[in-house]
This record gives C-alpha cells, structure tokens and sequence, in this order.
C-alpha cells in the first residue's frame, strides 16, 4: 500500500491518506486517522539529489556501516517516486516544485501549471541568459507552500547552499516558466521592487545563501543581471539586515525584523573547501534561521537545502558530494536539538527530510567492510577490498577498482590502469563512469528517495507516493 503524506499548509501538520495499489495513483482510499492538533513550526529539509546510495555512502564516509547519521535516527520513513510531468527522471525544479505545490510539472519548470513549457515549439529554453523570455498565457503560477503560510501569518525562512536563486530555493518562493531565469527570479524575492512576487507579502523572513550576482547592478564586477537594478539596496531600503560574509552573518541579533545574507557571488563554497572565516556552514545557516524565526512567536516555515550533494555528484567527485551530505545532515540536527529546547517532543513542529532526486552512482562490488573515511584509510572513497585477504578486487584486465563508481560521468576510462587507495580518496578525484559524458554532465537518476519526518502528526507506515502526493496541501 502507499500512503499519501500531505502537509496541511494552515496548519503545518501532516496528514495521511491512503492510496490504493491500482495502477492508478490518484485514487484514494480513505483511512481513519487520529485527529491532530494544528501545528506551529514546519522545517523542510531536501537534499538535493540525495539518492539511497549517497545515503548510504555518506553513512559509511562519516560512521562506518554500523553507524547512524541523524537522518537514520528520524522515527518516521517512507520512500517517494520523482518522475515529472513530462520526463522520467526529473530536474530539481519540477521536483522540488511538486513538494511545495502538489502540482507535477514539466522539466525546468518552477511552481507552474502542468502545462507549463519551458521551450518553444522549437525547443528553444524560453531564456536569454538569465533573463526570462516566458510568453504571456504560458500556464498559471501554482501556490507553495511558503506563499500559503505566509498568508496565514507564519514567519518564513529559505536556507541554502546554492544560489538563492537556483530552482530548489526559488520553488518555494517564485513562479516562472524556464528555471535559467534567476535575474527575474531575483526580482521575484526582493519586496516592494518590479518584479516582486505580492504573495510574499511584506517579504521572506530570512534568506540565507549565495548568488549575489542576480542581485547586484550590471556595473558590477560579480554582477549577472542585464539591467542597473541594485536588489541588495532595495533589500535594504524594505528594512532587511544584509549580510554579505561570516562576520556579518555573526553579528545578526535573534531580533533582527528581516535578512538577506548572501556570501558567495555564485553558489557557497563546498563544505570541504569552505573558508569558515568567510563563510557561514549550513549548518549555523540553519541555527541562526530558527532563532530569527522562532523569535517572532508566529510560527514558522523554513526550507533548508543541502544543494550542492547534487553539484558534487554531477562531477562524479565523491568526497565533496559525501561531504556535503555529511553537512546537510549535521544542519538537521541543529534544528532538531534546537527545536527540542523551545519546543520539547516536538508537539507543535514538524520536521521533513527527504530529497528531489537520484544520481547514477553506484556501490560496487563485494566489498570488504571500510568503516569510516579517515586520514590514514580511505574507506568508502578507495578500492574495492577482497573479504578474505583484503587485498584490491580485480576486473578481468586485472586492474583494480573502486567502490563507489557512476552510470554516466566525465570519468569514463577506455582502458583502467593501476589504481591506488591515496588516489581515488582524494578531494579532486572523479570516480569512474560507464557511459561518457562532457566535464559536469553525469545525470541525475530516477529512482525513489527518502522521505523521514519527525514530530507532529501521524506516521509514515509506508512508502510515500509521487512527489505531489507528498504535498497535496
């Protein structure tokens, strides 16, 4: 059987229907559930393109195979079907977009109708560099679930690792037809300017990541956008505190009214290269956000995206993708020690993981047990071990190879030669691929992801559904 999770959006509690095993998913049979009381506190975490594998993987890399992340620890579990409106495996926006409106859109897509295109007839990306070409009449904005709590007078927060412009983020705040559109979707963040999307009402609370460039003035060095618009200055003239660096970041009182941090030009460091001088973790990103929110006493939403696991695994770099993994799960657990001290058990909040989509990595082999990634041993990150004599496995050249490998990657090796556990460990390797593809261009997969929750309302007995099921508020 599946269930149907959805997050009751007035209310921040999560409800479940049952679904019946037909081929068809959308109909539903009613199941009786205890009555729950209304919630207060809604955190949604996603992992961008957190398979099971990279689960697993990040598991081993941190803790051995005998080891818990936090994630491991959430009570409630299930898993849930990615594909889109038009594709079989879907990119982050549609993705992200369907958990935040319970509308499943076509790829590139940001919290649109489904009929929505992101392309012409021609197959043109309705785009000009970062500057939205989207045809008047070209479908209808569907609301998220940001804008629907908002409206119910919750204070709300947008957390990241990427551009805060980038689809993940921008699906919980923006509305726009072809996701390369950031200047536009820039102008859909910042109040009071052209552009600004009115269902924010006076604004996000608090938004913490990088792309400073879709909102600096075309005069400017790191700047992207087209025209002269300075969307920090409007920022600040709307009333927010702008932080641009750690420092200022630190210096951010729980009182402060609003803020925009932005500390990167473009995405926010890898966590493994990350200056913490210069730069905030996610982690103290997430902190500092539910401070801010839960200061107002309104009850809140935030959204936090540990975005750059998918940036890494694009790469078929292991260690970075493992790594930020590793970071997005120590940011849960921020927010579930801090929200445990204002509000203990739980009983008014809701905390979700779960993630928009897989990768082609893989696991190989029989590997004999690593334990956790240190100094001295590679762990996960090295070669494939014999159980018995814990030397390297041989492919039938006799070469060696590694655990971790991908479907498809820049990696792809006409002939392996001798491989050594120092090098596939280190922070620049990209691990091997089966089918070739250009620098950056390894795919995202389609198979389930997780979803956990923990705190208020029912149980997740069993796998989720497809995304929108996961949020039809």
């Amino acid at each position: 059987m599946k269930l149907r999770i959805l997050i009751a959006a007035a209310t921040g509690a999560m409800v479940l229907a049952g679904c019946s095993g037909s081929s068809n998913p959308l109909v539903e049979v009613p199941v009786e559930r205890p009555e729950v009381k209304p919630g207060k506190n809604v955190i949604f975490f996603l992992g961008d393109g957190m398979g099971i594998t990279t689960m697993t993987a990040a598991r081993i890399y941190k803790v051995g195979e005998e080891g818990d992340l936090t994630i491991d620890t959430l009570p409630e579990s299930g898993f849930v079907t990615t594909y889109s409106n038009d594709a079989q495996v879907t990119d982050s926006a549609p993705s992200m977009a369907a958990y935040m409106t319970g509308v499943k859109a076509n790829n590139e897509v940001i919290a649109m109708s489904a009929n929505t295109s992101a392309r012409d007839a021609g197959g043109k990306s309705y785009v000009n560099g970062a500057d939205s070409t989207c045809p008047a009449g070209n479908g209808t904005p569907a609301d998220t679930l940001l804008e629907i709590m908002k409206a119910k007078g919750y204070s709300t927060g947008v957390v990241t690792t990427t551009r805060i412009t980038h689809a993940t983020p921008a699906a919980t705040y923006s509305h726009i037809c072809h996701r390369d559109g950031e200047n536009n979707i820039a102008a859909q963040l910042t109040p009071k300017g052209a552009g600004f999307n009115s269902k924010l009402s006076d604004g996000v609370d608090v938004i913490f990541g990088g792309g400073r460039r879709h909102f600096l003035p075309k005069a400017d060095a790191d700047s992207k956008r087209s025209d002269s618009r300075d969307l920090v200055a409007e920022f600040k003239a709307a009333g927010y505190t702008y932080a641009s660096n750690f420092a200022e970041f630190d210096k951010i009182g729980a009182a402060t009214p609003k803020v925009v941090g932005l500390f990167h030009k473009d995405h926010m460091t890898y966590d493994l290269d990350r200056d913490a001088a210069k730069e905030p973790s996610l982690a103290q990103m997430t902190g500092k956000s539910i401070d801010l929110l839960n200061s107002k006493k309104t009850g809140f939403f935030l959204m936090v995206e540990g975005g750059r696991i998918d940036h890494a695994l694009h790469a078929t770099n292991a260690r970075r993708a493992l790594q930020e993994t590793v970071a997005f799960d120590e940011a849960i657990k921020v927010a579930l020690d801090k929200m445990q001290l204002v509000d203990p058990g739980l009983k008014n909040t809701l905390v979700v993981v779960t993630a928009d989509h897989d990768h082609s990595i893989l696991l190989n082999g029989y590997a004999k047990r690593t334990g956790k990634t240190t100094s001295s041993e590679p762990g996960v990150l090295g070669l494939v071990k014999n159980v018995a004599t814990g030397q390297p496995e041989r492919d039938i050249n006799n070469n060696p190879y590694t655990v971790i490998g991908f479907g498809n990657g820049p990696n792809h090796l006409a002939t392996r030669g001798a491989l050594s556990d120092m090098q596939v460990a280190d922070k620049d390797y990209m691990q091997e691929s089966v089918i070739p593809t250009e620098a950056g261009g390894e795919t995202h997969g389609g198979t389930n992801v997780f979803i956990g929750a923990q705190g208020l309302g029912p149980r997740i007995s069993a796998a989720c559904s497809t995304t929108p099921k996961c949020s039809a508020w």
